[in-house]
């Protein structure tokens, strides 16, 4: 069986404009990546090669440069060559080992090739295994460019399309710097439903390939001008060293290294000192790995999505397309509450597995650590494409989103640190501190427009905004204690990650409540999302300007005698749980 895809989607004719200079690249033909790519993917193995070649030939130099100054090894495999005559053996079957690397590494660039039309991306590589992966253009999570510090001396980079699904992942690598930026933008007006894009100003101008390698090593990760961002937030280094220190690594490996000295104290037995040599070693490389992949960390507002970079040797970007957050957490350890300190991360339908991603810590992590004032410039990025659709309506422009999500970042901003029914909040019952004897009175929920919030925790205090368009599910559970104080848990089901919307010892009413509310204003969200395809309403804002009002009228904003009602409410349920579903009704 002849491995040959079938012939190219063709790309739509009107897709032109922005990114012109990758326009070749995603033009639906076969294109291969930069010639260097076999000796950056196999470097390490002629990097060993020469390793061992130098320090077997380490004698030899210094007997040649100081004679009788470099001690004798009998074993010396080049000693042995050149005594025994074999030099030019020696030398022609390197000569054949490097003809047959280089012929491989040719091989392997010849069959690694990409292309990219109007419906996917795809990546065809290997010679006597063959490996073949597609991405929809409509089903991109973010684009991800990573420059590792070798790749960047030589001006390439790695560029990789985030997909849904374990190990999922498309990955270009490498390509050079110039071109991967290019391609990415080209990508997402693609995907973006855009019809048009702006024409891209003059280029930069070379200053010749020694200079040009030198600007772009020491040049910043994030220029606005050039990615055309109209809002940055940059994470303060002294604030991000501080906040490894106050973290709960650190705290454990104080009360490890405690632990070990009071043992050595009451014992006498200094070999356990041993046991804490590696973990110095560990923690100190963790903390450093950290520390320089979070240096320079910005997060960028462009229009096509979130920007989020970090790296100071090693850089790495990528850009969400609005829609792909299903849910987002703002979090404060306890550690960092007397400095006001908070984090936020997200969901995403990406899984890269087997380790492969060059970018877990942004698949997560959008603001490390920050002031509240930080918290809320980072959520007026991110809200916009997640609730403000469901609230301006489909064909809302930019600044109507924003100003749709401003209800979700005001009630976030006021309820960071509230308790009880402040802020419109649903809490947990009295009762409720039998399971929850500390955050009862914290444990609530409350609806925005476009989305639902969880407020958790009095000691790890989080904030958990789920998008109603993202929500896969929503579940109701009531164990035997619960069921016993007339309490349950509610859970909203979004895809996997490091945020759980999960919601414990409410009253068994209001967690119907919320679970019948949540499940009915997400099929009214979906009903108008449009963030899978973010740039077709500015496409429809021209022609919808001659329709009346009530066309970008968003169903969540209709008058409640006309929202069709659910044909699951009013049944009876079972007993304790008024207005739950009877068994079979339609959901």
């Amino acid at each position: 069986m002849t491995f040959r895809p079938g012939p190219p989607l063709p790309t739509p004719p009107s897709q032109v404009g922005n990114a012109a200079a990758a326009a070749p690249l995603t033009d639906g033909e076969w294109h291969r990546l930069h010639p260097l790519t076999p000796l950056l993917r196999g470097g390490i193995f002629l990097i060993v090669v020469l390793g061992y070649v130098l320090n077997s030939l380490r004698d030899q130099l210094v007997e040649f440069f100081i004679p009788g100054g470099g001690p004798s090894d009998d074993g010396d495999p080049v000693r042995y060559v050149y005594e025994h005559g074999a030099v030019g053996w020696v030398l022609l079957g390197i000569a054949v080992l490097l003809v047959v690397l280089i012929g491989l590494f040719y091989l392997s660039w010849r069959m690694h090739e990409f292309r990219v039309t109007g419906e996917i991306v795809e990546v065809r590589s290997g010679v006597l295994f063959r490996n073949h992966r597609k991405a929809r253009l409509d089903r991109i999570q973010g684009i991800n460019i990573s420059r590792p510090i070798v790749p960047r001396l030589f001006g390439t980079a790695k560029l990789e399309i985030a997909q849904a699904g374990n190990d999922a992942n498309v990955q270009l690598a490498y390509l050079g710097s110039k071109p991967a930026e290019d391609l990415r933008r080209r990508i997402l007006v693609l995907a973006s439903g855009a019809k048009d894009d702006e024409q891209q100003g003059p280029g930069r101008r070379s200053n010749g390939v020694l200079q040009d390698r030198l600007d772009e090593v020491f040049s910043p990760e994030l220029d606005p001008s050039a990615v055309q961002a109209t809002r940055v937030v940059k994470v303060h280094p002294g604030r991000l060293i501080a906040s490894m220190l106050l973290s709960t690594t650190t705290v454990f490996l104080v009360v490890l290294v405690v632990a070990i000295v009071v043992s050595i104290a009451v014992t006498g037995e200094y070999g356990i000192l041993f046991a804490l040599f590696p973990t110095v070693i560990g923690a100190g490389g963790y903390y450093v790995r950290k520390f320089s992949r979070s240096l320079q960390y910005t997060i960028a507002e462009t229009r096509d999505g979130i920007r989020i970079g970090f790296g100071l040797v090693s850089t790495s970007n990528e850009t969400l397309p609005p829609g792909r957050i299903h849910a987002v957490s703002v979090a404060q350890p306890l550690l960092w509450r007397p400095f006001g300190w908070w984090d936020i991360r997200i969901n995403r339908a990406t899984n890269a597995g087997n380790g492969q991603s060059t970018n877990q810590q942004a698949s997560s992590i959008v603001l490390p650590v920050g002031r509240a004032e930080d918290v809320r410039e980072v959520l007026d990025i991110i809200l916009p494409g997640l609730v403000g659709t469901a609230v301006a309506g489909p064909r809302a422009s930019q600044d109507e989103l924003r100003e749709g999500s401003a209800e979700a970042v005001n009630v976030v901003d006021d309820s960071l640190t509230t308790s009880g029914d402040r802020g419109g909040f649903v809490h947990s019952p009295r009762r409720g501190a039998w399971l929850r004897p500390l955050s009862f009175r914290r444990n609530g929920y409350r609806f925005v427009q476009g989305a639902v919030l969880l407020r958790l925790g009095a000691v790890w205090r989080s904030l958990v905004i789920v998008p109603l368009p993202r929500v896969q599910s929503v579940k109701v559970e009531q164990g035997p204690l619960e069921r016993a104080l007339r309490l349950a848990s509610v859970h909203v089901h979004t895809v996997q990650g490091p945020v759980s919307a999960r919601l414990g010892a409410m009253d068994a009413h209001d967690a119907q409540q919320l679970w019948s509310e949540t499940a009915h204003r997400a099929v009214e969200a979906a009903a108008v999302d449009t963030s899978h395809r973010w740039r077709e309403r500015e496409a429809r804002l021209a022609p919808a300007t001659d329709r009346p009002d009530t066309q970008g009228v968003a169903p969540s904003a209709v008058p409640s005698t006309s929202t069709p009602q659910p044909a699951w409410r009013g049944h009876a349920g079972p007993p304790g749980w008024d207005g739950v579903p009877a068994p079979g009704a339609a959901r």
